[in-house]
């Protein structure tokens, strides 16, 4: 850093920044910290009583902290993202549209490592909206060292996109509502209006509602109905406890080509179920789905509306964060909650 007269500032980089007073009128920042100085900028500097600035003159090896941004932040976005900024050093990535976020962790990991920079994330697989800031990065003090944000880029060139979106498919979905109970009409259905509600807010459409007793051979029959009919995805409520009744696993697990998981970490909700029928995806949904807004089923049905395959790994690894709050008003995504 040194002292040098305006006249000679042009090119150069304020280390802090500078304000003008005009009585009566404005007082404030005439230029922010890190501003590069340009020929136009020097008559205004002088009309504001500046005549001599403190500056810093990059090395060949520096890197001004807005150069540095750019290159990480071109380095690191992926798939549906755009970037906002510089701003003040800082560079933020945005979602391009609606969609299940993806972080690559491990590079995430090893561009932080570096030093000197951040790259700062929301969570993986977290469900974003369009334009909603999803990751920002800049570097910390003024100027870096060129050698730290080719090490940025070489791993993002190495390990792949670091921050990208999966975008959500509004794919055709069939409902079974099982029970006695409510097949027969002595009770009213309550879970058919909560899961035309979250079908809504998801994207997708409902090919249809139809309703089976606890019986196996009717409920298998009612899913397969659905999926001749269309639906990509079979949601089935009702008889997922261990009750002498409950016969809706055993019916899910004979209609399905594969079981990834009976059973969720994650609370509440853990009594959820998820199947594969060739590519469509069956879902038994526990009795919370009708009592509380958001359940293990919110932290899985987006990664199938962005056509994952999801593993019993994907479901075992809900167990970190997996235990929701019940706060009296619920605002998840904005919490700890499948985190």
């Amino acid at each position: 850093m040194k002292k040098i007269r305006v006249e000679d500032a042009v090119g150069t980089v304020l280390v802090h920044d500078l304000t003008r007073i005009v009585p009566g009128e404005f007082k404030g920042p005439v230029f922010r910290k890190g501003h590069i100085i340009k020929e136009e900028d020097v008559e205004l500097l002088k009309s504001s009583g500046k005549n001599h600035i403190n500056v810093i003159e990059l090395s060949e090896n520096q890197v001004h902290e807005n150069e540095a941004a750019e290159r990480i932040a071109k380095s690191a976005v992926g798939d549906s993202i755009y970037l906002k900024g510089p701003a003040e050093g800082k560079i933020q990535f945005k979602a391009k549209r609606r969609g299940v976020l993806k972080i690559n962790l491990e590079a995430l990991t090893a561009i932080n490592d570096i030093g000197s920079l951040t790259l700062a994330t929301l969570h993986n697989n977290t469900l974003v909206e369009e334009n909603q800031a999803v990751a920002a990065t800049r570097a910390i003090p003024l100027v870096i060292e060129n050698e730290k944000i080719k090490k940025v880029e070489n791993i993002c060139k190495t390990m792949g996109q670091v921050v990208s979106i999966k975008e959500i498919k509004n794919l055709k979905v069939g409902v079974i509502i099982t029970g006695t109970e409510v097949y027969e009409g002595r009770i009213e259905d309550k879970f058919a209006p909560v899961l035309k509600e979250k079908i809504k807010y998801y994207g997708c459409t409902l090919v249809k509602i139809v309703y089976a007793p606890d019986n196996r051979e009717k409920i298998e029959e009612g899913i397969k109905e659905l999926i001749e009919d269309g639906a990509e995805v079979v949601l089935a409520t009702g008889g997922m406890s261990v009750d002498a009744d409950d016969v809706t696993p055993i019916a899910i697990e004979n209609v399905a080509d594969e079981v990834v998981s009976y059973g969720a970490p994650a609370l509440p909700g853990n009594m959820l179920m998820l199947a594969y029928r060739g590519n469509t995806a069956i879902f038994g949904i526990p009795g919370a789905g009708m009592y509380f807004k958001t359940t293990s089923f919110d932290l899985v049905f987006p990664r199938v509306l962005a056509r994952e395959r999801l593993t019993k790994k994907d479901i075992t690894s809900l167990a970190h964060g997996g235990l929701c709050l019940m706060c009296k008003k619920c605002i998840y995504p904005a919490c700890p909650f499948g985190k």
